[in-house]
């Protein structure tokens, strides 16, 4: 008996395609040719949304503004003796305390192959030396960028983005905000340039884009967002960075971060990054820092800045304890130096809490103050000082090119100078002793596991004074001790000097 079976798998198949041949041969042979036309789907389209933005617009607007900046250095010649091996890139790289670098350094002092720096001046070759990022400020030609891009050259190339070079002349470098101001010689062509924006009114999550010239890529443009505002990354005294996630990488030092309406927002100028590349972290100088400086680079050349001739540390929580003050705003003076301060009447100890009127956060922030004002002119500074806010009227003066330390050399003019008396001082974990020259009391064991030992006291150190007052034996310690737990508070403020230096130490006391 037959059965039926059902056409699966490579029968269905065969069946299938005899079927289709059979109808094939029955239309041709009725004079009916048949043709088959394959059907597809639509292709995937999306109707984009009108309220996502595109920096496409911004983009094209801005990028002739800004250029690649080419540095050339002058690099001394090959020595026939071998001698250039030690003036190479390389081993100069090392830590300053590696001992191979000691030993390439202590060599080359021995042989004599390492030339003064100003024997090499205009000797040697013009040679690439590094690469960077910048962007024109006006239609003549000015061009920021970074003080470490052009730093040691002696030649300068803008490249613009429609691969046009010119050559630039350096007007000006300030190293302590890493700015530096070029000059493109064009006197016939005008160019497209860009303008400072308000950054005071930029906010965290701000969209922001990069522009400049990554890798050597030429340009590039990336975007994100502020991550932060003020940040101090240690770099100099006037550190007060915006922080952006746009991607930032080598090259684009100097490039502008600019906000929606392509203002500048920030100069490109440090990424923070473990593997060399971006993570995410980049930090720009401020617009009205940089608006300033490169004003004052364009006038004059250089910058400057006003001068107190103080040393200051921050108010820790501690400090402000031990001195009886409600906060620790403000900067206290560890130092009154020999300048404008110190003649006004400023004294170590005293807390900077406000100039003109406007309240002092933090050393930093004094610092930022009096360095974007001009020398010479008048200050009013709003000190606390035993106890109470004086007024003090302060004519600045001019910033010296490298900041002198003030000179702690002090001569005991005494003929009848007071006995000190050595002492320990179980309390605060110290044994003192009479300093020579009979000012202060020098340390000479501190306790393991005290206060004193984990705020950094040293054997060696030089206690000047405790709450702003002399001390020269132990006993007058323990008189200030007892007078602050009198008084109520939970700390002493100790004035110590080291290698001719001060600074401030708030050591608890009582049982607070």
């Amino acid at each position: 008996m037959n059965k039926l079976v059902r056409p699966t798998g490579i029968v269905r198949k065969h069946f299938l395609a005899a079927a289709a041949t059979i109808a094939l041969a029955s239309a041709v042979g009725y004079g009916v040719v048949a043709t088959t036309t394959p059907v597809f789907a639509d292709p995937v389209y999306v109707a984009a949304q009108s309220n996502v933005p595109s920096f496409a617009d911004l983009v094209q607007k801005v990028s002739p503004a800004v250029v690649s900046v080419r540095v050339e250095s002058r690099v001394q010649p090959t020595s026939d003796d071998g001698s250039d091996f030690f003036s190479g890139p390389g081993w100069d790289q090392l830590p300053d305390n590696s001992p191979l670098k000691r030993f390439f350094r202590d060599f080359e002092q021995e042989q004599g192959h390492r030339p003064a720096p100003h024997q090499n001046e205009g000797k040697g070759r013009l040679r690439p030396t590094a690469q960077g990022s910048g962007f024109f400020i006006s239609d003549d030609g000015y061009v920021v960028t970074n003080n470490h891009v052009v730093q040691g050259a002696q030649a300068f190339t803008v490249v613009l983005n429609d691969g046009t070079e010119l050559k630039a002349k350096l007007v000006g470098t300030d190293p302590r905000t890493d700015l530096a101001v070029l000059k493109v010689n064009a006197p016939d062509r005008k160019f497209t340039y860009l303008s400072w924006a308000d950054d005071s009114k930029v906010r965290v999550g701000d969209w922001t884009l990069a522009v400049g010239n990554p890798f050597g890529l030429g340009g590039t443009v990336t975007a994100g967002i502020v991550s932060a505002r003020g940040r101090d990354i240690g770099a100099g005294p006037y550190d007060d960075f915006i922080q952006i996630d746009a991607p930032v990488n080598h090259g684009n030092s100097g490039g502008p971060s600019l906000n929606l309406n392509g203002q500048v927002i920030g100069i490109n100028t440090a990424i923070f990054s473990p593997s060399g590349g971006s993570v995410g972290i980049a930090f720009a100088i401020p617009a009205s820092t940089a608006k300033t400086v490169v004003q004052d680079l364009i006038k004059n050349g250089q910058v400057s800045r006003g001068w107190l001739g103080v040393e200051i540390q921050p108010v820790t929580k501690d400090i402000a304890e031990s001195l009886g003050i409600s906060n620790h705003k403000g900067a206290l003076v560890s130092e009154a130096q020999e300048g404008p301060a110190k003649a006004a009447g400023v004294k170590t100890g005293d807390i900077i809490t406000a100039v003109n009127g406007k309240e002092v956060d933090s050393p930093k922030d004094l610092a930022r103050m009096i360095g974007e004002m001009s020398p010479n002119k008048p200050v009013t500074l709003s000190v606390w000082r035993d106890g109470k806010t004086q007024s003090i009227d302060v004519t600045l003066g001019k910033m010296p090119a490298s900041t002198k330390m003030a000179s702690n050399d002090q001569q005991n003019n005494d003929n009848n100078p007071t006995q000190n008396s050595s002492g320990t001082l179980n309390k605060l974990g110290l044994t003192v002793a009479p300093s020579d020259n009979g000012q202060g009391l020098v340390v000479t064991n501190v306790e393991a596991n005290s206060d004193a030992s984990d705020k950094g006291i040293r054997t060696g150190d030089v206690i000047v004074a405790v709450n702003s007052k002399q001390v020269n034996s132990a006993a007058d310690i323990d008189k200030a001790t007892a007078e602050a737990v009198k008084e109520g508070r939970k700390a002493i403020l100790l004035q110590i000097r080291h290698d001719k230096n001060n600074r401030f130490v708030a050591l608890p006391v009582g049982n607070g």
